[in-house]
């Protein structure tokens, strides 16, 4: 069967049609299906609705807040199967220091609570149950404690219950909470209006993009010669960058199941989400040395020119695999150390060459990392790696 395919990012969409695949600049002032119709209409008017398949990431991902009892265990196990799931952390609060939080006055798309092993009962109190109710959220998911089950059905509305994470022997139980938290997601990007339009074109499921991009990752080796485990791959698009690995690469590994999954970097994208990207490399003590070494000034990072976006890609390179190294502790430590190839996809392989990349590579596990060896940089140039899941 001969099929079209259709990626909505934030900021481009994608077709390929046949072996030929081509990029567009989204019109905002259309909604996606009117402004896919308008500049693929010879495209669509060739396949049934059958044979167009259609993939999106133009939501990039849903706020989270996490309340966990403590840090070494409920917090943690919590922040991990999150990450894992494509969700975007605002913020952790660990319960008994909650009189120093401030309520986050923005809408929370999902909140979740978590502590304490089945066999202990009255892990929170009425306190908790008090700040809860005065955030704004959408979704709020308890995965604590059994015996306190009952109390949080009392005094919250509306609240999913899901097996506690952590079991008796104080190992992570993963699998409920990030299903749930999978689905809610894909939920989020499908169940949006625009892209629910976009059934009118097509009679097969709308998935995630990330959702597709991790089923491809078992078939690269094959699909691109030069990719050689253990390696990652890092998409860099208009509002978010994104990793996915193997779960054999997580430096402190919780997970129990194998295969591959996705962070995802939500203020780290090129175009949506610049100011928030220029931020954080002002907070980076090693950005300035990248700066010199790239031979420009950080003026840089206040122009709006072609220059100024193709550092800003090296800049989203860097940043990403910064925050998921030894050297920084907020996010999931990866055994970047381990890597064979890291593959590269997404908007920057439209500007950046292969030794643009590999010059920031070099920096990095060099200057920063201090090894001698960097990992073979492949560059999906075609931009196929969102169409090989579905073939």
């Amino acid at each position: 069967m001969s099929k079209l395919y259709v990626d909505i990012g934030s900021t481009y969409f994608k077709v390929k049609d046949g072996e030929n695949i081509e990029q567009y600049f989204r019109n905002f002032d259309r909604n996606i299906l009117d402004d896919v119709k308008q500049k693929c209409a010879n495209k669509i008017e060739k396949y049934k609705k059958e044979e167009i398949f259609i993939c999106s990431s133009a939501n990039g991902g849903l706020s989270t807040l996490i309340i966990g009892l403590t840090n070494s265990y409920s917090l943690k196990y919590a922040t991990n199967i999150a990450y894992n799931s494509g969700i975007n952390i605002i913020d952790t609060i660990l319960y008994p220091n909650l009189k120093e939080y401030s309520l986050p006055t923005e809408l929370i798309d999902v909140v979740i609570v978590v502590g304490g092993i089945d066999d202990i009962e009255n892990v929170f109190e009425d306190d908790l149950f008090s700040y809860i109710n005065n955030l704004n959220y959408s979704n709020i998911l308890y995965a604590g404690s059994e015996k306190d089950v009952p109390k949080f059905e009392k005094n919250i509305k509306d609240i999913k219950i899901l097996p506690n994470i952590i079991t008796d022997k104080l190992h992570v139980n993963e699998k409920e909470l990030k299903e749930y938290l999978t689905n809610l997601y894909q939920a989020d990007i499908v169940g949006k209006e625009d892209i629910k339009d976009l059934y009118q074109i097509t009679s097969n499921q709308i998935f995630s993009t990330p959702y597709i991009v991790n089923q491809t990752l078992p078939l690269l080796s094959e699909k691109f010669g030069d990719v050689v485990d253990p390696f990652i791959l890092v998409d860099i698009g208009g509002a978010t960058t994104d990793i996915h690995y193997s779960t054999d690469l997580v430096d402190d590994n919780m997970v129990l199941e194998g295969g591959y999954d996705r962070l995802v970097f939500k203020k780290l994208g090129v175009y949506k989400s610049r100011e928030s990207l220029v931020f954080s490399a002002k907070k980076n003590e090693f950005v300035y040395e990248l700066l010199n070494l790239l031979n420009v000034t950080e003026n840089i990072l206040e122009e709006h020119s072609t220059e100024a976006t193709k550092f800003l890609m090296k800049l989203s390179i860097f940043l990403v695999l910064f925050k998921v190294s030894s050297k920084h502790d907020e996010y999931i430590k990866l055994k970047l150390d381990r890597l064979k190839s890291i593959v590269f996809t997404g908007g920057i392989t439209k500007i950046l060459e292969k030794s643009d990349i590999e010059e920031v590579l070099e920096f990095l596990y060099k200057k920063i990392f201090s090894l001698n060896s960097v990992p073979l940089v492949v560059v999906d140039t075609n931009y196929e790696i969102w169409t090989v899941g579905r073939s």
